[in-house]
């Protein structure tokens, strides 16, 4: 049995401590305390160092997922938890155009920290003023090799769609 990490990021409330809830097998792991700076005008709890949650993938891979928390003021945790990853999940929340500029950070954050594969995931696509994948391609500058896919984080199914795309990029770029 093989087992690989995954991190799973993104600004604020993107989303990340429910993707990691909805798709685990086991319990999640989280650090969720009562938010006591601007967060707490968006929500009550936040992630202040890591989620982590497990998720077999057949009868031979595992995959260990970890959040990263959103604010800035632990982003000194992206570079701890995204030693050893194999893939990346960068979460967006598509109804908040105030934190792409924030994504754009943690996305240039990653990519020039670890040449590490991975997809956005455009975060709730089912809430009526969630701008469109291609629409957040464009707002975000993203090239046109990175997967944008749709996403809610609350949906099995679609988490499972996310990690599925992100193992065939990593799958794909193996192969180079």
């Amino acid at each position: 049995m093989q087992t690989v990490k995954m991190v799973i990021s993104g600004a604020v409330n993107a989303g990340k401590t429910e993707f990691i809830k909805t798709i685990s097998e086991i319990e999640v792991v989280s650090t969720e305390r009562r938010a006591t700076d601007d967060t707490k005008l968006i929500k009550k709890e936040t992630t202040v160092a890591m989620d982590f949650g497990r998720i077999a993938v057949g009868d031979d891979l595992v995959l260990h997922l970890f959040g990263t928390p959103g604010q800035k003021r632990f982003d000194f945790m992206w570079e701890i938890l995204s030693e050893g990853m194999l893939g990346l999940v960068i979460l967006v929340d598509s109804t908040r155009p105030e934190t792409f500029r924030e994504t754009n950070r943690i996305i240039d954050f990653f990519v020039s920290y670890r040449d590490t594969p991975y997809v956005v995931a455009a975060n709730k696509q089912d809430k009526p003023n969630a701008w469109s994948p291609e629409e957040l391609r464009l707002a975000l500058r993203l090239p046109p090799h990175i997967r944008i896919l749709p996403c809610m984080a609350n949906d099995r199914e679609s988490v499972k769609s996310v990690l599925l795309e992100l193992l065939d990029v990593i799958m794909q770029q193996s192969e180079e």
